[in-house]
């Protein structure tokens, strides 16, 4: 090893001792059972919901509180326990109102605190107590470990114990107390999540969602369709901008643009009024908790066109200038009859209906107006100089990847693109063909140059970013085209049909996903398919384990949107040491709702896998790299024994 190197791990081990104390502790925690792992996908800005998954740990926390207290609590009184773990701050509040003097609420401070600490004790069972005290309320650390490791076989110290309790709840500090267990026990609950792809888009807070994320305690992303989206706006894509722009327009989200990232849309709205007028196939999407007005919904309506045709125009200049993305059918502004408001596609000639080509040149339908092209650049410029967008962004790219090898699983958004035979599909990039995982590997190269050089506006990388959106050898969106232009103007609804990459059929077949884990280089035997993007239409019957356990979908509808399709709301997933399990969940109203009624949003488990053994941390990736950790300890023994 690395002489320097060695050097400079010596300064921070001062003596031997202190080296092979910790090769000890390492060791040792390689034979803990490995934690549980939490995977979401497809978040889409549902904060409240996403919160109630994450605080409940998708039904972990209950779970732990009835193997405790089953013979203690009654099912009322569990239930009420798990809404305080989950929302303390606000559950305490309700159940103060419930006494009528302090004796009684004093009696259930020391009883609800007993039952934390010993909630705490169980959760944190399989980790080392360094692990365990960072989790601790950090004003409360010498407390509850005094109480967490509490011996009393003398009776000794038996009013010590008591007089803790008593001092915190007279000194006023027994709301905190327990304020500080509940998050601590959440945190416990869930030892890593995953967030497999799509925090953006079609709900209203994907603000928060990316705030909670940043402060959680570990994390990984999966990037989505819609999260590339905004990683290309903030590198510099235009077309991708005027993507997320009409999307936020299309369901009546632009307070985020505008609200929470700052974002001047009065330009864009000028321009919009000037060109523009009512539209019913620009309508806003109605959210069942916004109101709008006559005024406001017409001014939506006006954006949603202005953007639209921008977006449009912008996709022709790329499409011409990279024919190896084969998109020059979606030239479709050049294949309108102007005089006669037609379309030709594929040979066939469709009537158009509420057009809104206003600003078209039918001699060159990919020219943007002066206007437009100002609009944009005012855009572009306020979007890369939001500072809370770029503090998103930029965690996003230091947390995300297009994909994950983890614990001999294989997390992915989208798809691995497949012929119809299941062979790895072929895609030639600047005169080099990818297929695969090195096809995957190339846009994620692709977009990590774009985000690095946001300046290059036009080059080959910040285009490869609005293919991810839209290509058809795309590992994020999976089909042959998008006909979003056909679904605003034409009625046919065949020719809104976007074909599916043969990956989302075979993935019902075993021998293929073992195929696709080989090509990761994951065992086949063991690991799994993580898969978010396409929702799960559970209401049609249709099965979110598929080929015989290898593969698991978890996108069941977090998004409004998808709720009446897919019958559900939403699917996570739990790993720990014992094995696979597959949560559903119902709607979720609101957060009042499981305060009041003490509902949860849970229906059955379902078991994925059983693992023979219980897998230990050695045979994770923490376990990997504490080996490599132990491995330059004992370098360093033997090069301090050397010298």
């Amino acid at each position: 090893m690395n002489t320097k190197f060695l050097e400079l791990l010596a300064e921070k081990y001062n003596s031997e001792e202190e080296v092979v104390t910790e090769i000890i502790n390492l060791d040792a925690i390689l034979n803990l059972p490995k934690g549980t792992e939490h995977f979401v996908s497809d978040l889409h800005g549902e904060y409240h919901a996403f919160q109630h998954v994450l605080r409940s740990g998708s039904g972990k926390v209950k779970e732990k509180i009835r193997d405790l207290f089953t013979n203690v609590l009654s099912e009322e009184e569990i239930n009420e326990f798990a809404t305080l773990v989950y929302y303390p701050e606000e559950k305490i509040q309700l159940i103060k109102k419930t006494f009528d003097n302090k004796q009684d609420l004093y009696k259930w401070y020391n009883e609800i605190i007993s039952y934390l600490i010993q909630l705490i004790k169980y959760a944190s069972s399989k980790y080392t107590r360094s692990k365990l005290r960072k989790a601790l309320p950090s004003q409360f650390v010498y407390i509850v470990e005094e109480l967490l490791y509490k011996t009393d076989e003398f009776t000794n110290k038996k009013h010590y114990y008591e007089r803790i309790v008593q001092k915190t709840i007279s000194l006023g500090q027994a709301d905190k107390l327990i304020i500080g267990l509940a998050h601590t026990t959440q945190r416990l609950v869930v030892d890593h999540l995953h967030v497999v792809g799509d925090i953006y888009d079609r709900g209203p807070e994907p603000d928060k969602i990316m705030d909670t994320l940043i402060n959680y305690h570990s994390v990984d992303v999966q990037w989505g369709n819609h999260d590339v989206l905004w990683i290309g706006a903030f590198s510099g894509s235009k077309v991708c901008l005027a993507n997320i722009l009409r999307i936020c327009a299309r369901y009546d989200n632009l307070d985020i643009i505008e609200d929470v990232y700052g974002i001047n849309l009065r330009p864009l709205l000028n321009l919009a009024e000037k060109y523009y007028g009512d539209n019913p196939a620009f309508r806003p999407k109605r959210q069942s908790d916004k109101h709008l007005s006559k005024e406001e919904e017409l001014q939506i309506t006006k954006i949603h066109q202005a953007i639209a045709m921008i977006q449009f125009k912008l996709e022709m200049p790329i499409i011409k200038r990279r024919p190896f993305f084969n998109m020059s059918k979606r030239l479709l502004l050049e294949q309108i009859d102007y005089d006669n408001n037609k379309i030709t596609i594929n040979g066939k000639t469709y009537p158009l209906e509420n057009t809104c080509f206003a600003t078209v040149n039918p001699k060159q339908p990919d020219q943007l107006l002066e206007e437009e092209e100002q609009v944009m650049n005012k855009l572009l410029f306020a979007v890369q100089h939001s500072e809370k967008l770029a503090r998103h962004m930029n965690f996003l790219m230091k947390k995300g990847s297009l994909y994950l090898r983890y614990n001999g699983n294989l997390l992915i958004h989208g798809c691995i693109p497949v012929d119809d035979n299941g062979n790895m599909e072929k895609m030639v990039i600047d005169k080099k063909e990818y297929a695969g995982r090195e096809l995957l590997d190339t846009f994620e190269h692709y977009l990590r140059h774009a985000f690095a050089h946001p300046e290059e506006t036009d080059d080959l990388a910040t285009d490869m970013v609005w293919y991810l959106w839209t290509g058809e050898h795309s590992s994020l969106f999976g089909k042959r085209e998008m006909t979003t232009f056909e679904r605003y103007f034409i009625r046919d609804k065949e020719t809104h049909k976007e074909r599916k990459n043969p990956y989302y059929y075979l993935r019902e077949q075993e021998d293929i996903c073992r195929k696709i884990l080989k090509e990761f280089d994951l065992n086949p035997e063991h690991g799994h398919i993580i898969n978010g993007h396409t929702p799960v239409k559970e209401i049609d019957g249709e099965d979110p384990i598929k080929a015989n356990g290898k593969m698991v979908v978890i996108d069941g509808g977090f998004s409004k949107a998808y709720q009446s399709t897919t019958g559900i709301a939403g699917y996570t997933l739990l790993y720990n040491s014992y094995g696979m399990q597959l949560v559903a969940h119902k709607h979720f109203n609101s957060k009042e709702d499981v305060l009041k009624n003490g509902t949860d949003v849970l229906s059955v488990k379902r078991l994925v896998d059983k693992e023979l053994e219980r897998k230990k941390v050695l045979e994770t990736n923490v376990g990997e790299e504490l080996i490599q950790q132990i491995a330059m300890l004992n370098s360093l023994l033997e090069y301090r024994y050397m010298k």
